[in-house]
C-alpha cells in the first residue's frame, strides 16, 4: 500500500478528497436509519402526527445535529471532544425512558417539550460528569471497559441479523429475497475487503451497499414487488423494494428551526416544559450513557488504534456527548451519543482518519439542509444495511475481547466478565425477567443489556479483592 494511502490509518493523516468522501459516506450509511428511528418512535408516542410538518422538521434537525456534533467530537472545542474517529447520532438508549415520560405527561406536544427540557438539563449534567471523569477513571480498567464493549457488540448482533432478514416487523421478514440481498452485500464486502487493495478495500462497506441498491433495483424489474400478507389479507410491498416516491416528494432545500419556532399541526408551539418527573429519570439515563460512551471510545481506540483510551479522550468524548445532547434538545432532537455501529466499522477497516470521517459529518449536515439528498439514503432496504451490519457489529465483540485480554486473564477478571455478561447482560437482553420490579428498573436495566452489564462489572471491580498479579 502506498504511503499516501497509508495516511487513512493515521488520525491526523492527510487524505485526498477523492479518498476521504467514500470513507466518510460509508459511516453515514451505517448509522443513517438508526439516527432517525428513535425520533420516529418518540414523536409517535407523544401523538405527533406521522408525516406532519413538525415531525419532518425534527427529522431534518436530527441529521443536521448529528453532523455538527460529530465535527465537534472529531476536532474538539476546547476540552470538549475526544479527537477520535467517533460518529455521533440520536441515541436509541433513551427510547424507554422517553416513552415513560410521554405517558406520565399525558402525551401531546407538551410531553415532547418535557422530554426536550429534561434532555437539555441531562446533557449539561453529563458534561459535568465528563469534566470529572479523570478521578473516576480508576473505576474503568480494561476489564470493565472491555466487558462494556463486549455487551455493546452482543446487543447489536441481534439488531444486525434482524436487518439482514428484512427488518423487524416487515411482513416478508426472513424471506428468501431478503436473505439473498443480505448475503450478496456481505459477500461483496468480504471479496473487496480481502481480495482487493486501496480504496475498494477500505471502502468495502460503501461499495457493498451500492451493489445492494443496484441489486434490488434489478430485482424490482424481474420479480413481483408486492404480495398478499397472510396475517391481514392486505397487499404489501416487499421490504427490499426501494421507495423512490419519498425521494420525488422530498423538497430540495429546507432551513432547520430550533424549538420555540416549531409548531404542531394544531399551531401549538414546541417549547421546553420543565418537570421533575421527566428530569430525574433522564439524569439517571445520562449517567448510564456516559458509561456506554466510555465503552465506545475504548472500542474505537482498541479496534482502530490498538491501544487504550487516554483520560483526556474519555473526558472530552463524554463532555461532547453531554453538550451535544443539550444542543440537540435546543433543536427538538433526542440526546446525541456516540454510535456503536460505527465503532464496528472502524474496527473492520482500521480507518481512523479524522478528515475522512468529517466528510460523513458534512454529508449529514447537507442532508439536514437538502431533504432530497437525505431521502436517497433513507430508502435503503434493511436487508442491504443488514449485509454490512452483521460483520460490523460482530467486530465490536472482537474489540471487547482484545480489551479484556489486554491484561493477564486472572480468576478475578474471569469472574467479573462472566458475572457481568451472564447476569447483567442476560437480564438486560431478557427484560421479561424484570417485569415484576418497579417500572424505572426495567426502563433502565431492560432492553439492550449494556447498562446492567456495565453496572455489574463496575461493582464487582470495586468489591472483589485483587489477585496477586493485579497488585
Amino acid at each position: 500500500m502506498s504511503k499516501k494511502m497509508g495516511s487513512i490509518y493515521e488520525v491526523e493523516g492527510k487524505v485526498p478528497l477523492k479518498t476521504a468522501i467514500p470513507l466518510g459516506l460509508q459511516h453515514v450509511m451505517a448509522m443513517f436509519v438508526g439516527n432517525l428511528t428513535p425520533l420516529l418512535i418518540i414523536t409517535g408516542a407523544c401523538g405527533i402526527v406521522s408525516g406532519s410538518d413538525l415531525q419532518i422538521a425534527l427529522l431534518q434537525n436530527a441529521m443536521l445535529i448529528a453532523g455538527v456534533v460529530t465535527l465537534i467530537q472529531l476536532f474538539t472545542i476546547g476540552p470538549v471532544g475526544a479527537r477520535l474517529p467517533i460518529v455521533m447520532g440520536t441515541s436509541s438508549g433513551f427510547i424507554g425512558v422517553c416513552r415513560s415520560i410521554s405517558a406520565s405527561m399525558g402525551g401531546g406536544i407538551a410531553a415532547y417539550g418535557a422530554v426536550m427540557a429534561a434532555s437539555f438539563i441531562g446533557g449539561l449534567f453529563e458534561t459535568v460528569l465528563g469534566f470529572f471523569l479523570k478521578p473516576l477513571r480508576k473505576f474503568f480498567p480494561a476489564v470493565v471497559t472491555g466487558t462494556v464493549v463486549l455487551s455493546i457488540g452482543l446487543s447489536l448482533i441481534a439488531v444486525g441479523i434482524g436487518s439482514f432478514a428484512g427488518g423487524s416487523g416487515a411482513a416478508d421478514y426472513g424471506s428468501l429475497e431478503n436473505l439473498f440481498v443480505g448475503f450478496v452485500v456481505l459477500g461483496v464486502i468480504l471479496i473487496l475487503k480481502h481480495g482487493t487493495k486501496g480504496i475498494t478495500s477500505v471502502s468495502s462497506i460503501l461499495f457493498g451497499i451500492v451493489v445492494g441498491y443496484i441489486l434490488v433495483s434489478v430485482m424490482a424489474l424481474v420479480l413481483p414487488t408486492t404480495f398478499i400478507d397472510p396475517a391481514t389479507g392486505d397487499e404489501v410491498t416487499k421490504a427490499w423494494v426501494l421507495n423512490w416516491s419519498k425521494v420525488i416528494e422530498a423538497p430540495w432545500i429546507s432551513i432547520p428551526k430550533p424549538v420555540y419556532f416549531l409548531k404542531d399541526s394544531g399551531g401549538e408551539i414546541l417549547k421546553f416544559v420543565f418537570s421533575p418527573k421527566a428530569i430525574l429519570p433522564m439524569l439517571i439515563m445520562f449517567v448510564v450513557t456516559a458509561v456506554e460512551t466510555v465503552g465506545d471510545i475504548s472500542g474505537i481506540t482498541e479496534g482502530g488504534l490498538d491501544r487504550e483510551a487516554t483520560d483526556k479522550e474519555l473526558s472530552g468524548g463524554v463532555m461532547c456527548d453531554g453538550l451535544g445532547s443539550s444542543l440537540a434538545a435546543f433543536f427538538g432532537v433526542l440526546p446525541n451519543t456516540s454510535f456503536s455501529q460505527n465503532v464496528g466499522l472502524v474496527a473492520i477497516t482500521k480507518v481512523v482518519n479524522l478528515f475522512a470521517l468529517s466528510m460523513g459529518a458534512i454529508f449529514l449536515i447537507l442532508c439536514g439542509l437538502f431533504p432530497k439528498l437525505a431521502a436517497i439514503v433513507s430508502i435503503m432496504p434493511q436487508s442491504v444495511l443488514g449485509g454490512a451490519a452483521v460483520i460490523m457489529f460482530s467486530s465490536i465483540v472482537v474489540s471487547g475481547i482484545q480489551l479484556v485480554t489486554k491484561n493477564p486473564v486472572t480468576p478475578r477478571n474471569v469472574t467479573i466478565i462472566s458475572v457481568a455478561l451472564g447476569l447483567g447482560y442476560g437480564l438486560g437482553a431478557n427484560p421479561a425477567a424484570l417485569e415484576k420490579l418497579p417500572e424505572f428498573v426495567s426502563l433502565i436495566f431492560g432492553g439492550s443489556g449494556i447498562v446492567p452489564a456495565a453496572v455489574v462489572a463496575i461493582i464487582l471491580n470495586i468489591i472483589l479483592p485483587k489477585d496477586e498479579k493485579d497488585k
